[in-house]
């Protein structure tokens, strides 16, 4: 774990998916989106890079030489956490005491084990503290 860097944040897979929206009726969101990840110092896990590349894949039709083009950028850009032991450990106590599916829990423990502050999602309520040190954010609330 790293000392607690308040610049920097966590940006949940349901952002990335607007950002590289080409749906009109998500447009408000995916400018949003796009200058929430211009403006911040990003921490994702592999989780996410996996949410993301499935879905644009799956859902956008992206090629393959696309989506390793994206996983490279990921990995060029930003802090990815992989998950390990104490990952698992924190994401079993995470999921008892605030009652979070699996997956939400193991990206929440991920945010907590990078030691970040803000945690954006649009799937989450908005505004929870966990742990008394990470705050989710809504940024279309």
């Amino acid at each position: 774990m790293t000392e607690n860097n308040t610049s920097l944040c966590f940006v949940d897979s349901n952002i990335w998916l607007y950002a590289f929206s080409t749906n009109d009726k998500e447009e408000n969101k995916r400018i949003l989106a796009k200058q929430l990840i211009q403006e911040k110092e990003i921490v994702i896990s592999t989780q996410v890079v996996n949410e993301v590349s499935f879905n644009l894949f799956k859902k956008h039709k992206l090629d393959e030489s696309s989506i390793l083009n994206l996983i490279n950028s990921f990995y060029n850009r930003y802090q990815i956490i992989q998950f390990n032991q104490n990952i698992y450990e924190l994401a079993s106590n995470v999921r008892g005491k605030y009652c979070f599916s699996f997956w939400d829990s193991l990206i929440i423990a991920s945010a907590l084990f990078a030691d970040v502050n803000i945690f954006y999602s649009e799937d989450m309520q908005h505004k929870l503290t966990i742990e008394k040190k990470l705050t989710i954010i809504n940024p279309f609330n």
